[in-house]
């Protein structure tokens, strides 16, 4: 045979990809475009309405992080503008004037972070320059009304800057006798733990001897002669959120008072403090928790989100709060009689990495209205609220998913997702008309066949309405019988809906019919049909989403002998008990799950000393955890189960989940396998390092493949059984 040699070969590739390209042909999306991926985040509008302020995010050129740095874009049309050379900037705020940025670098030494820092950057022109230098790195800046000073937040104490100060005389006078600055011999690395709640999923173990707290530091006129920062704020409690007053005079912040809020119903009240420094006083407290202030900009009143502690419920709405900033005002809720969620969102796998930035009410220029983030029925779209009266007013409407918005008092920028659309900057008129000022995934998604997903609305066994999801293959033809994945969402109190989901269409471009399903317990309802799975998580809620897929098989499409089920968190729990409990499905993905509801309580990050999900603990009512956990069923699975776990997730600990449904199913030689994410925390599939997410789909869909489809596989060292298990089952 006549050898054909590459020289030859790879030219004439090259043609038939451009010829493909030229012709318009698109192909299907893969797991490894995430790493082409443009994300955008925390927008903030100029004060003069001409232009916006965005961090923009993209995976390093080694794919095992990601980059962000400040650009702009005009609202009146016109090319986005890098405004920072850094690789970790964010949180970036205007001055008043639209003179200044400032934002947060996040500087490197040898290659290893150092603390954040705020820097600002000139917009006349001129690089960015260094404001604070604090040992523990500043965050969140906010500008005083007269841009003359910013505030922010710091775990910096006395001891730091003790530490700092000696250290840099040391180094100015050369001298290496001088004395350790304070530094021990031997720098401890272990823990002493009093407190129940001593780790967060994302900081790893929390060092209650520091405190984040409100400090101010003047503009600096010479880049050269910094001043120093004041700490306004101090003592044994966290200040979150700084907003200045308009006139100057005070800075207002979120805190909870209290050092071991778990043992009670936890509050957190809204304090104010003068700008100079001093006692802070109690603005605003309601028999709650309390979050995202905003003043209006006349200085009289402030609102804010705040949900109530009672009823003891599983999920309890929240609502929009107004109080008149005078002594003895009570807070109002303006929502108390409107049912939807407010400050709510859609749960996506697209959400900007590292993008920071956060939501509020956001006030006219005139005081009359709020505006505000509201979730119905997996939608995520901006209301407004008369501020007196509450009445509402749709502002946004469409089939999206707003994560992030601003406004100078008049005009409103938001960030929008949509099923096909990862998210994307756009001008909001005052009557709710939608300008796209950017498309930073244009080149990319040119290439990719995305399909939008078909919406249904389904009746589960009681009667209750279930809506759902169903992304189709690019090329479906309902004269054809698919494989369906059932994906269920975690929370449990989270909402599919629309907005981009890598995940969804990474599925249904192998060839799956992916059903998602906002199953009793999701938001973006009432408040009762997410407190309904209330002592009974989970239950129920199992057999919406049996009915769901009933739709769908009813519907003719589906192969009823090739389905799967896969589920994160809440839904990795759900994924559990579907195949404890039930052998119609083919094949399983479990992720980050629960097993063991009793394990779980013991060693999650956080507590459940209250009776929202349990009545009592579980040494004094142990067969209710019994009775609500998979692996109490575990003799009842034949089906196989993947365990996708990430080894730093304290939200769901492995050991309380897969890594029991694992043992135990090996024991019972039922084909499994378990991939653990080295490093990887709850937030593996949303924030994960790129190649790990990446990782994480391959192992997913490859399962898949395998049992739903029989693949020919040794990396797992299964072989699909000659006579499918399916083909055997007796599934119901």
């Amino acid at each position: 045979m006549k050898k054909i040699f590459p020289q030859l070969i790879l030219p004439f590739l090259y043609m038939i990809v451009l010829l493909g390209s030229a012709s318009g042909a698109k192909r299907a999306i893969t797991e490894k475009d995430l790493f082409q991926f443009n994300w955008v985040g925390n927008p903030q509008l100029s004060p003069d309405g001409s232009q916006v302020a965005f961090v923009r995010i993209v995976v390093d050129a080694k794919r095992e992080d990601y980059e962000t740095s400040l650009w702009s874009v005009p609202v009146n049309g016109g090319e986005m503008r890098r405004l920072t050379a850094g690789k970790h900037d964010s949180s970036p705020q205007w001055s008043p004037d639209g003179k200044f940025l400032a934002f947060v670098r996040t500087p490197e030494k040898e290659g290893k972070p150092q603390p954040p820092q705020i820097f600002i950057l000139p917009l006349d022109g001129g690089e960015a320059w260094q404001l604070t230098h604090l040992p523990k790195g500043a965050t969140g800046p906010a500008w005083s009304a007269d841009g003359a000073v910013l505030a922010f937040t710091s775990s910096t104490n006395d001891h730091d800057l003790a530490r700092a100060a000696c250290e840099e005389s040391k180094e100015k006078d050369n001298d290496k006798n001088k004395s350790d600055c304070g530094k021990p011999q031997h720098e401890p690395d272990i823990h002493v733990i009093t407190r129940a709640e001593y780790r967060d999923n994302d900081e790893g173990y929390l060092d209650f001897s520091r405190h984040g707290h409100i400090w101010t530091i003047a503009l600096a006129s010479d880049p050269q002669n910094l001043p120093q920062p004041r700490e306004v704020t101090r003592g044994d409690f966290n200040e979150a959120g700084p907003q200045w007053a308009p006139d100057g005079s005070k800075i207002y912040f979120i805190s909870g008072r209290e050092l071991e809020p778990y043992y009670g119903l936890g509050q957190n009240v809204v304090y104010s403090v003068p700008a100079a420094g001093g006692e802070p006083s109690e603005v605003a407290r309601i028999a709650g928790a309390s979050q995202s202030i905003s003043i209006s900009r006349d200085g009289a009143r402030l609102a804010f989100f705040g949900s109530l502690n009672t009823p003891i419920q599983s999920h309890t709405k929240t609502n929009l709060w107004v109080v008149d900033l005078k002594a003895g005002a009570v807070p109002r809720n303006l929502t108390s009689n409107y049912d939807w969620d407010i400050g709510g969102g859609i749960l996506g796998d697209q959400e900007p990495p590292r993008g920071g930035g956060a939501t509020r009410p956001v006030w006219s220029a005139d005081g009359k209205s709020l505006t505000v983030l509201v979730a119905k029925q997996g939608r995520a779209n901006l209301e407004r609220f008369d501020a007196n009266s509450g009445q509402v007013t749709p502002l946004t409407k469409g089939d999206q998913a707003i994560n992030q918005y601003s406004s100078n008092g008049t005009q409103m920028v938001a960030e929008i997702s949509t099923p096909t659309v990862i998210n994307d900057l756009f001008l909001i008129s005052p009557d709710g008309a939608q300008k796209r000022l950017t498309n930073v995934n244009e080149k990319l998604f040119s290439e990719l066949n995305l399909t939008p997903p078909e919406e249904i609305w389904y009746k589960t066994f009681d009667g209750h309405k279930i809506q759902t999801w169903v992304q189709k293959p690019p090329d479906f033809d309902a004269n054809k019988k698919y494989p369906l994945i059932l994906n269920i969402h975690g929370g449990p109190h989270a909402a599919h809906g629309y907005v981009f989901f890598h995940e969804m269409q990474w599925m249904a471009a192998k060839g799956y019919v992916v059903l998602y399903p906002n199953p009793r317990g999701s938001t973006s309802y009432d408040e009762a049909f997410g407190n309904i799975i209330q002592y009974h998580y989970p239950g129920d809620d199992f057999k919406d989403l049996m009915a769901g897929v009933d739709e769908l098989v009813r519907r003719g499409y589906i192969d009823e002998k090739h389905m799967g089920v896969t589920g994160g968190s809440g839904g990795g729990l759900l994924t559990d008990w579907v195949v404890t409990h039930t052998n119609r499905f083919a094949g399983a993905v479990a992720q980050r799950d629960i097993a063991d509801w009793a394990d779980w309580w013991y060693s999650a990050d956080f507590t459940l000393f209250q009776p929202r999900w349990f009545r009592k603990p579980p040494f004094e009512d142990p067969a209710d955890y019994r009775d609500r956990s998979p692996i109490t069923y575990i003799n009842n699975v034949k089906t196989p189960l993947m365990l996708i776990l990430g080894d730093a997730d304290t939200r769901t600990p492995p050991d309380a989940g897969g890594g029991q449904m694992f043992r135990a199913l090996k024991f019972r030689k039922i084909p499994t396998a378990m991939v653990r994410f080295p490093g990887e925390t709850h937030e593996l599939s949303r924030s994960g390092k790129p190649w790990h997410r990446v990782e994480r789909l391959h192992h997913i869909v490859n399962w898949f493949d395998v049992y739903l489809q029989g693949k020919q596989t040794n990396e797992y060292d299964l072989v699909p059984p000659s006579e499918p298990e399916w083909e055997k089952s007796d599934a119901p």
